[in-house]
């Protein structure tokens, strides 16, 4: 028997004694998080951990989409929507750890800090952690101007201009606040990367261990502020554990023999089954998010759209989503999911029409096709289920018309860290909206965020980008949606990306759990979660 296997096993045994005890809830996620700050992070496996560390000035109704007061108990806005002011909350407790004991409470030095740390390149945090932070760098340093503290309990935001979206911005997982006090004396210590790789929070749990591709174990911290201001995310059990399972087929059956009592991202085969099992229930619901093939219009031959269009005719849709997503999704046009205002519903999926193609690339000068790498994701998202089925696919369809591709993947944080650095030709991408505007993934496809990890085509386009901004900065609801609507027309006609499906997300669960509301904007909480006995 292999030291491995013995691993593994007493990992289960483990966690199965673990998951026999009622006040711990073990959770069975398909990957491990790239970060365990958010800040460095694009990706719902960092979201899901830092939801349950942390928290944000305001946040998101937990299986809803109204912004709610958070670490801020108030707000104001001035009348040109430059100058955001926000009123904090008293007496919030921090989590502590072996290095690191706060001695005062949350306070506005905190806020400053959290923001500064991303805003200012002289910040001795700025670049711990490599310095990039995506989401802030996309969604609100265009507009922010500063970040300042006019008392112990208020913080004012300055903007260069308008910028719409934010409260609701604000309530995503990167836009988390850490201690000051915690970051100063790991400074100190000459350990400033323990702020990300051994995070504290003011969240309804606190981490304990993380160990890379097997678990995540947090324990409830019942000093949190939660516990009395927001009852539905306080912790209702000791014990918390992410136990990483990267075969969806796994997590059905150790959800089955209540090795987890929570199975995300099932295999949508999976699905009929989980609706008959014994002992077990199925939540579902519609999301908001988007899926796609990205093509590097930088690089030939994709910076040619007669290529691009080539390709997407190419891929025969309707058989790819039946085989893929099992009725758990429909095929896709517009860039904005019909789960959110301004989906574009007069765009529809491109008709399969290999002849069609192979004469585009004549066109364009590849009579005789071409050879690519097609990169796919590793672990079965919601918008995502099976990406190496969908890519032996799109392979197999692309053959037809002389494109050869070569299959290419990695361990989930590691694709995401070289898709950022921009490797790959073509790789699939894609996401679920973290809060409730269409300017989250709009704003990753500008000019601007080429060479910020977010713009996976590296697609500059300028009418979509100028359409987008504007969006961004306007505050009549039908004059934003119009814009929105518009930009959607120019991604379907310059295809940088070729689109896949709206999908529907499911959570398989135990019986006994009580309290699990599936949450499909930002990161998953497990506050308010409970196990009846």
């Amino acid at each position: 028997m292999s030291r491995r296997w013995i691993t593994a096993a007493t990992l289960l045994l483990s966690l199965a004694a673990t998951a026999a005890r009622a006040d711990t809830l073990v959770v069975c996620t398909e990957a491990s998080p790239d970060a365990l700050n958010a800040a460095l992070s694009t990706a719902n496996t960092s979201f899901d951990v830092t939801e349950q560390i942390a928290d944000r000035l305001v946040e998101m109704k937990v299986g809803g989409s109204e912004v709610v007061p958070g670490l801020a108990e108030s707000w104001t806005i001035s009348p040109d929507g430059l100058r955001y002011t926000f009123k904090l909350r008293h007496g919030v407790k921090w989590q502590s750890n072996a290095a690191f004991k706060p001695t005062r409470d949350f306070n506005a030095d905190d806020v400053v800090f959290s923001f500064n740390r991303m805003l200012d390149k002289e910040n001795p945090y700025y670049k711990v952690g490599g310095g990039n932070y995506p989401m802030f760098a996309a969604l609100v340093q265009p507009n922010l101007k500063s970040v300042t503290k006019t008392g112990a309990d208020t913080v004012v935001f300055e903007l260069k201009s308008p910028l719409a979206p934010l409260l609701s911005t604000l309530s995503v997982q990167p836009f988390s606040i850490s201690s000051a006090e915690y970051a100063d004396a790991m400074l100190k210590k000459g350990t400033p990367d323990q702020l990300d790789l051994n995070p504290v929070g003011t969240g309804p749990f606190q981490l304990v261990q993380y160990q890379k591709d097997s678990l995540i174990r947090f324990r409830a911290f019942k000093q949190s502020w939660v516990v009395k201001g927001m009852p539905e995310r306080a912790p209702r059990v000791d014990n918390l554990v992410f136990s990483i399972t990267r075969d969806p087929s796994v997590r059905f059956a150790r959800l089955q023999a209540n090795e987890c009592q929570v199975a995300r991202y099932p295999n949508p085969a999976d699905v009929p089954a989980m609706r008959k099992a014994k002992g077990v229930k199925l939540a579902e619901s519609t999301i908001a998010s988007v899926s796609y093939l990205a093509l590097r219009t930088d690089k030939k031959p994709f910076d040619d759209v007669r290529v691009r269009r080539a390709l997407a005719m190419a891929i025969d849709l309707k058989s790819l989503v039946d085989a893929v997503y099992q009725g758990t999704g429909t095929p896709a046009a517009a860039l904005v999911s019909p789960a959110l205002w301004s989906h574009n519903d007069s765009l529809k999926p491109r008709a399969y029409d290999p002849a069609g193609a192979k004469k585009l690339l004549a066109e364009a000068g590849y009579a005789d096709g071409f050879s690519t790498d097609l990169w796919y994701i590793p672990v079965a998202r919601a918008y995502m289920p099976n990406g190496q089925r969908a890519a032996e696919m799109i392979q197999a369809d692309w053959a037809k018309i002389g494109v050869k591709a070569k299959l290419v993947t990695f361990e989930w944080g590691e694709y995401l860290r070289r898709v950022r650095l921009g490797e790959p030709d073509v790789a699939m991408s894609g996401g679920t909206w973290d809060y409730p505007d269409p300017s989250q993934m709009m704003l990753g496809l500008t000019c601007e965020m080429v060479n910020a990890g977010r713009n996976v085509p590296h697609w500059c386009n300028k009418e979509f980008s100028a359409l987008v901004q504007k969006a961004n900065v306007v505050t009549d609801p039908k004059e934003r949606a119009k814009l929105y609507y518009d930009a959607q027309q120019v991604f379907y006609d310059q295809v940088p990306g070729i689109n896949f499906a709206d999908a529907r997300a499911y959570v398989g669960m135990r019986d006994t759990v009580q309290g699990f509301k599936l949450h499909f904007f930002g990161g998953q909480p497990f506050g308010g979660v409970s196990l009846t006995k």
